[in-house]
């Protein structure tokens, strides 16, 4: 894979006025200033702290434009409207819209005020990134370690270089800030209506509850059988969507601090935001839940939801959802591990795709139906395998009808919330279908991943299988100029009708094998990104427009021109 294409969020807004102040400012490293009576003289290395936007990379010499960190203030999303991605009925604690799993919603609001521009000087500075070089990587909420490949032409940093100019820090930066978000830091569960905190085995019971921030029924910590019982969740408001989507608060069923739960021939009805129907939390918690019926009403209400390293693992379920941001399988801050067998789950809300995944999600044989809203979104270092499934999905008009959103049915991406990783994605699947009743099949974004496809029959809704390019950041997915994708795209047996555009900050390695076949053409308007094609002996391309690329591994005998032809660096090879 190239350069992966990551900006970040700046990690708290309080920071913005401290950070352009501190622009071009002396620090001192490994020293001690004494009073100023006593001495004139400061012991260690002088460096400099600056404000800088990367404008060229050559190996580990890093050219850069001085500059500052401004505020701009921008408008907040009307609260009455509901972006793609999904918000909650009433926005939580900082306004700003958020998707199935808290985070600025795909399709959603502009940078809410906070937010910074870069403004440059003219002046140019080059420096040197060393192995000694620490590099840091801000998210909304967090930081995480870096590298070298988090920085690329187009992205802002904070430096701080010795007197040799070389990089002793580095911190990425990016320019959309949000409006923040209301979650707790500490993990929140609220209340909960009925409590098992004793190994037991249950059956035919039912438990219900209407109050805020309350569950209808917790584990905690026991090993439980469940056989035949209902939950209801008929009411109870959240006092803050965030601990819903990342701690269970308010949710149907929790299990936490290590339980390990048995759900059977169950019914579970929520009517609350927040009201996820079953929810794993945490390290060591287990919930495996067959031959159940779930039925979630409100926003941020999932069918299933792990979260926090928790583990579910369901079968024959059939699950359904009526409001934005509730993911029938859903993930959230902390990840987990999901595997689903069999069954029906449908979404009807925006921002509800049928998976949201910030785990490592495994499903199989299950008929996945997304009815206003991408089928699948794959977020950060995750992943999502698709096996026998048959997954059809209909995006509804992004924020605010904006035309100029992209309409997908697959999004694999970043938001750099800070509640994935950063690292490489992976989507699988293999035979099962896949329909897309609006806008493309594929859209990457902000994230380096990789896509593999077995014998998938796909269905498309226009001409584009896959589009590989930045965003406009104006929902905090990296700085616009610096968020691309970088793409493997591997097939296998795989049939593959629809253009590949790749923009110019952005690359695709395609692999082609065992009879595969490719019917399409890739930047049919000319060179953008780094494309490279790889066609084994047994597989074909079909060209159904000019196409050009970067370089092309085959023997061109099992290219079909149809009057089209093959540009690779400019050149016509067919």
């Amino acid at each position: 894979m190239k350069i992966k294409k990551i900006s970040v969020w700046i990690c708290i807004a309080a920071m913005t006025a401290s950070l352009a102040a501190g622009c071009g400012k002396k620090t001192l490293e490994s020293s001690e200033v004494k009073d100023s009576q006593e001495t004139d003289t400061v012991s260690g290395d002088v460096e400099t702290s600056q404000t800088v936007q990367v404008t060229d990379i050559n190996g580990t010499a890093i050219t850069a434009e001085n500059g500052a960190l401004e505020s701009q203030n921008m408008p907040e999303a009307p609260a009455d409207q509901a972006p793609q991605g999904g918000k909650p009925d009433t926005p939580p604690a900082g306004g700003a819209p958020q998707n199935n799993d808290g985070k600025p919603a795909p399709g959603g609001a502009a940078p809410g005020p906070g937010s910074l521009i870069f403004i440059g000087t003219g002046e140019s500075i080059t420096f040197e990134i060393t192995d000694s070089t620490i590099i840091t990587v801000e998210f909304l909420q967090g930081s995480q370690e870096g590298t070298s490949d988090n920085i690329l032409v187009g992205s802002v940093l904070e430096i701080t270089l010795d007197d040799e100019n070389q990089a002793r820090e580095i911190t990425v930066k990016n320019l959309n800030a949000g409006g923040g978000f209301g979650g707790s830091s500490e993990v929140t569960n609220g209340t909960s209506a009925n409590t098992i905190e004793e190994d037991s085995v249950e059956e035919g019971t039912s438990y219900t509850s209407n109050g805020d921030d309350e569950n209808a029924l917790r584990i905690d910590g026991a090993k439980v059988s469940l056989d035949n019982i209902t939950v209801e969740k008929t009411g109870g408001n959240s006092s803050n969507t965030e601990n819903g989507d990342f701690y269970g608060q308010n949710a149907g069923l929790l299990a936490l601090n290590g339980a390990s739960v048995t759900v059977s021939n169950a019914t579970v009805n929520t009517d609350a935001v927040n009201g996820n129907g079953v929810f794993s939390y945490g390290e060591g918690t287990a919930v495996t839940i067959s031959d159940s019926v779930i039925r979630t009403a409100k926003n941020n209400s999932g069918g299933i939801q792990t979260t926090g390293g928790g583990a579910m693992y369901a079968s024959n379920l059939d699950v359904e959802t009526q409001g934005n941001s509730a993911a029938a399988i859903r993930s959230d801050r902390g990840g987990g591990t999901v595997q689903v067998s069999g069954g029906s789950y449908v979404t009807n809300g925006t921002g509800s795709p049928a998976i949201y995944c910030t785990a490592d999600i495994t499903v199989s044989n299950a008929e996945l139906t997304a009815n206003a809203s991408e089928g699948v979104v794959v977020e950060g270092k995750n992943s999502v395998s698709l096996k026998g499934c048959n997954m059809t999905a209909s995006m509804e008009n992004t924020y605010n009808g904006d035309s100029e959103e992209n309409i997908h049915a697959i999004m694999i991406y970043q938001s750099m919330s800070g509640d994935a990783q950063l690292g490489e994605a992976d989507f699988s699947a293999e035979d099962g279908s896949i329909t897309a009743k609006k806008g493309d099949m594929f859209y990457v974004t902000n994230t380096d991943c990789t896509i593999s496809l077995k014998n998938v029959a796909f269905t498309l809704a226009n001409d584009i299988f896959l589009r590989v390019e930045g965003n406009s950041s104006s929902r905090g997915w990296g700085t616009k100029g610096a968020n691309g994708g970088d793409v493997a795209l591997n097939v296998d047996s795989q049939s593959i009708d629809g253009n590949i555009l790749v923009d110019d900050i952005s690359s695709l390695d395609f692999q082609m094998s065992n009879n595969s076949v490719f019917t399409g053409s890739i930047n049919p308007d000319g060179d953008e990104g780094t494309v490279n094609i790889v066609l084994d002996e047994t597989s074909s391309w079909i060209l159904t427009g000019d196409s050009y690329i970067t370089s092309f591994n085959g023997d061109t005998s099992n290219i079909t021109g149809n009057g089209y032809h093959l540009y690779v660096n400019g050149e016509e090879i067919f």
